[in-house]
């Protein structure tokens, strides 16, 4: 007979539609992280980290304490490269679909509104030729959260370095490293990919927060 030890235990808990989510053990943290990728969001109940790397694009972090469920995101809204000057109401689309998403989730699996707490991180200048792309992300995560009534506990935005983010949702304690050097172009490379994405597959969505 086969014994499954505490951490095999663990990977298996995972909520229903997030197993195409990367988990693995971080020997560092003593812990399950969930590594999410730009376009994805993860949510758990378990005592585990979520990790990205933020760039330009922007990561919510948001859980409900009292019924000890939390998530997070990677979002970035689309550049406009049209010369039409797109405002951020006309692509805010693609950030609402983001939140939305991840805060329905919350909502689904036990949490309440009016119980979230909030922390928003990312919106660096890291991108040549696009340098309002962070800051157009910054300003629709702060535009949003005020609309929505959320609670903002706290925020890391803005700088020209990238940023590698562990968030605990058990605890509501975040690590964050800056990027002051970048030994390849990973994190551009990784943003670029997923505007052309945006760009390829606009975003609608009927989803409505309860």
């Amino acid at each position: 007979m086969t014994l499954c030890s505490e951490k095999d235990v663990q990977m298996e808990k995972c909520l229903p539609g997030f197993s195409h989510i990367n988990r693995y053990w971080d020997k560092q943290n003593e812990t399950i992280s969930a590594k999410i990728l730009p376009g994805q969001f993860y949510v758990t109940k378990e005592n585990e980290a979520i990790v990205t790397v933020l760039g330009s694009c922007i990561s919510a972090c948001i859980r409900d304490p009292q019924a000890g469920i939390g998530g997070m995101n990677h979002f970035m809204l689309p550049a406009d490269n049209s010369g039409n000057g797109t405002k951020i109401s006309e692509s805010a689309r693609y950030g609402n679909f983001a939140m939305e998403m991840l805060i329905n989730e919350i909502l689904k699996n036990g949490g309440k509104k009016e119980n979230l707490e909030v922390k928003v991180f990312g919106g660096g200048k890291i991108l040549r030729n696009m340098t309002d792309v962070g800051e157009r992300n910054i300003e629709f995560a702060v535009t949003y959260i005020k609309t929505e009534g959320l609670n903002l506990l706290s925020s890391d935005v803005g700088s020209p370095h990238p940023r590698k983010v562990y968030y605990f949702p058990d605890s509501g304690r975040v690590r964050i490293k800056k990027l002051r050097k970048l030994h390849n172009e990973t994190v551009i490379d990784r943003e670029k990919d997923y505007m052309k994405d945006l760009i390829k597959k606009p975003v609608t969505s009927d989803i409505e927060l309860f």
